[in-house]
């Protein structure tokens, strides 16, 4: 793989991943979208369909890394060389927020009946910074379509439940695949169980350790998407929760490093 064919490659997968995951999240979250409060079913398997569809495009150039947690774990592991890691990260954090501009260029009509609902506004902070907790998240009513947020904010849970499961997640990729990220890079085409496995297994996680964060497992997942909702011209979205946004990108990268390791100890 040269550089371009992975920068290239992780450009497009992880926008087609943060495309169709975000996607499901605004379907389910706009009022006016026919998916609205499908649930979390529906945004889990739709974040596993993500992976999959993701994984299939991309795997042939770059290996469908589409997470530096994944990169890390695969240069920790040796089947990543620390050289191509500043490549894999820019072609993941560019196709994110590309990706997250697409979520929001396709459910533009959404978004803006959305936040100019009179139900929704009434649930905003008000100006003071006062919010009815009951109501609306501190955030804002849309930000979690492009990123994650937890339930209870506790620092050192939300860290440890990120990297728990971006443990489990980089370990189960890197026992089942011995040449790249998700899927090895193959001019044939990317191989079939690779990415069925990690697809079911972000599923598994979504629907197990996502409770608690949201299961960004993922930096650039995360800090693409909230620097476009930063920047985008939305009406009433609320805040992009900075605050929080730094455990999302070092949790996930521990729990690479760790899995990482842990393979080496136990597995190689």
């Amino acid at each position: 793989m040269s550089s371009l064919d992975i920068f290239t490659g992780e450009i497009i997968g992880t926008a087609v991943l943060i495309l169709l995951g975000g996607g499901v999240c605004a379907a389910v979250t706009l009022k006016r979208s026919k998916a609205f409060n499908a649930g979390w079913l529906a945004i889990t398997f739709g974040w596993g369909f993500a992976v999959l569809t993701a994984a299939y495009i991309s795997g042939g150039l770059s290996g469908a890394h589409l997470n530096p947690a994944v990169t890390v774990g695969l240069a920790v592991k040796g089947a990543t060389s620390w050289s191509d890691v500043p490549v894999y990260f820019a072609g993941q954090i560019l196709g994110a927020m590309i990706g997250a501009l697409l979520v929001w260029a396709t459910y533009a009509g959404q978004f803006r009946a959305h936040l100019t609902d009179p139900e929704i506004l009434a649930a905003q902070p008000a100006e003071d910074g006062m919010v009815d907790q009951k109501a609306a998240p501190k955030a804002g009513p849309v930000l979690g379509i492009f990123s994650t947020g937890p339930e209870i904010r506790n620092t050192v849970q939300n860290v440890a439940t990120e990297v728990i499961a971006t443990t489990v997640l980089v370990l189960a990729i890197l026992t089942q695949s011995t040449i790249g990220g998700v899927l090895p890079a193959d001019p044939k085409g990317p191989g079939v169980m690779g990415a069925m496995i990690t697809a079911f297994v972000v599923v598994g996680i979504g629907l197990s350790l996502g409770g608690p964060t949201g299961y960004a497992i993922n930096p650039v997942r995360d800090l693409g998407p909230r620097i476009v909702h930063a920047l985008l011209p939305l009406p009433n979205k609320g805040g992009s929760d900075w605050g929080y946004a730094w455990i999302p990108v070092v949790a996930p990268l521990i729990g690479g490093a760790l899995a990482g390791g842990i393979y080496q100890l136990a597995f190689a």
